[in-house]
């Protein structure tokens, strides 16, 4: 039942609203409204998050190594990870070096000395020839056919030397310029000979100057490019020994390095599992110590060959070379000063040719014509001292013993000259006057040299290819042990990983 509201009451609201609360106040600001009311409209939305900063990947590794670093199986993994690196380091720096003085020596035995043998060549052909061509003008208006195939035999000689430099020599700049300069000389100085010649059959006295003229041009421009060649190939010769015979210290200190680290990483195991041996890393170790012992008396051995061959075979060479071309220039001298009669003569008045001739015998075999022994100084004395056995030495003092026959002839023919005698000189020069003369000792002395010279170049190959051969297969036994090693390592340290799980 229900009852009517009472009379003059009004009728309840059909929804009642929420008390109104005061505006919130900001402790430092104006009243902000209630939210939701229409007099202070939407409420702010709050800031936005900012994102944590972004963490490079070197720090977030270096996190992950310490947090890794704090546990054993960590640990473990750290260890084995430096081992590998280092022994493959080790064998990568070992193959690396041993190639590259390998690759030196072979070219110490395959392409500088032979360069340098041959640049020596070239400038004994062309002094040759000047010789031959000044005594060949001493015989008179028709030269002996010896003379004249032993001539074309040392340009012919020359030229194909000349060619084989060139195509061997590339990137020497300095060689390369040497070489085109004997290219455009020798021409010239062949063609000035030629004209010599044709005067000279002929009786006219222009042969004589014109082959004065051939002289200069070979003294000018072809002896001193041919000797710059000489020097240029030789230094690259030294540069050669050197590369060759460096110490690889990089190798070495990586394999003491290696070898350090994994008996530290043994005695480590050792100490916390009381286990002498690690197989793996027992492994690593017996390959890197095998590498290492292999360098070393690998490389010493090398280092004694190649030292042998250049102290007892590139030098005695250099040497024999040395004192071959001085004895070549100075017989050409004694040939010149007979073919001008004094007619080239220096400030002092003395013939230019006979001075020429005296400094060139005082630097070959010294200053007393009658010496016993070659002084020490002297280039006969030189190859003296650096033959090192009868083999090498027999012929130098053949040499020696030759020259001082040579100058004691030579000053009893300049007496002759001196005197009014020409031809009796002239015949005591060049032979056949039924005496000895110098042409007979010149070509004993010319002789003993070359068997020298051939007796050290089988010295220095032996020696050379001994060095070289010291180091043989190293560099491939290095980078396989190296990796060898390397997985001793792994597998050693895998071993003790296997324990954690």
């Amino acid at each position: 039942m229900t009852y009517p509201p009472p009379a003059g009451s009004a009728a309840p609201p059909e929804h009642q609203s929420a008390p109104a609360f005061p505006a919130q106040v900001a402790p430092d600001g104006p009243p902000r409204p209630a939210a939701g009311s229409p007099a202070g409209g939407s409420a702010a939305p709050p800031p936005p998050a900012v994102p944590p900063a972004r963490r490079s990947a070197f720090a977030e590794g270096f996190d992950r190594l310490r947090a890794a670093a704090t546990t054993e199986p960590g640990r473990l993994r750290i260890i084995g990870a430096v081992l590998a690196a280092l022994v493959v380091l080790f064998g990568a720096l070992t193959a690396w070096q041993v190639s590259a003085r390998s690759a030196a020596a072979d070219d110490v035995v395959h392409r500088s000395q032979p360069l340098s043998a041959d640049a020596a060549e070239i400038y004994r052909s062309l002094a040759d020839a000047n010789t031959t061509a000044a005594t060949g003008f001493l015989e008179g208006g028709q030269e002996p056919r010896k003379v004249r195939e032993r001539y074309d035999a040392d340009i012919e000689r020359a030229s194909e030397l000349l060619v084989r430099a060139a195509a061997n020599s590339e990137g020497a700049g300095d060689a390369q310029e040497e070489i085109e300069q004997l290219n455009k000389a020798l021409p010239v100085y062949t063609s000035l000979v030629e004209t010599a010649r044709a005067n000279n059959r002929q009786g006219l006295p222009l042969g004589g100057a014109y082959l004065r003229y051939a002289d200069e041009q070979m003294r000018d421009k072809l002896l001193p490019a041919a000797r710059d060649l000489y020097r240029a190939e030789t230094a690259q010769l030294e540069q050669d020994y050197a590369d060759a015979r460096g110490w690889p210290w990089a190798a070495l200190v990586s394999g003491l390095l290696a070898v350090g680290v994994l008996g530290w990483a043994q005695h480590r195991h050792f100490r916390r599992t009381n286990r002498v041996f690690n197989h793996g890393m027992l492994a690593a170790t017996a390959a890197t110590a095998a590498v290492l012992l292999w360098l070393a008396v690998g490389h010493s051995l090398a280092r004694s060959g190649l030292g042998d061959s250049d102290r007892h075979g590139a030098q005695s060479l250099h040497a024999l070379n040395e004192a071959r071309i001085n004895t070549l220039k100075a017989r050409a001298d004694e040939n010149l000063t007979y073919v001008n009669r004094g007619s080239v003569t220096n400030d002092e008045g003395v013939d230019t040719y006979e001075a020429s001739y005296l400094t060139s015998m005082k630097e070959l075999a010294g200053k007393n014509a009658g010496a016993e022994a070659a002084p020490a100084g002297s280039m006969l004395g030189r190859a003296m001292e650096l033959a090192d056995d009868d083999e090498g030495e027999k012929p130098v003092v053949e040499a020696m013993a030759n020259v001082r026959e040579w100058r004691q002839i030579h000053d009893e023919a300049q007496d002759k000259n001196v005197a009014g005698d020409y031809e009796a000189a002239k015949d005591m020069v060049i032979g056949g006057g039924g005496e000895e003369s110098t042409s007979e000792f010149f070509d004993q002395v010319d002789d003993s040299l070359v068997a020298a010279l051939k007796h050290e170049q089988r010295e220095f190959t032996r020696a050379a290819e001994d060095g070289r051969g010291a180091l043989s297969g190293l560099w491939i036994g290095a980078a396989v042990l190296g990796v060898l090693g390397a997985a001793g390592a792994v597998f050693g340290i895998g071993r003790r990983l296997s324990e954690y799980r």
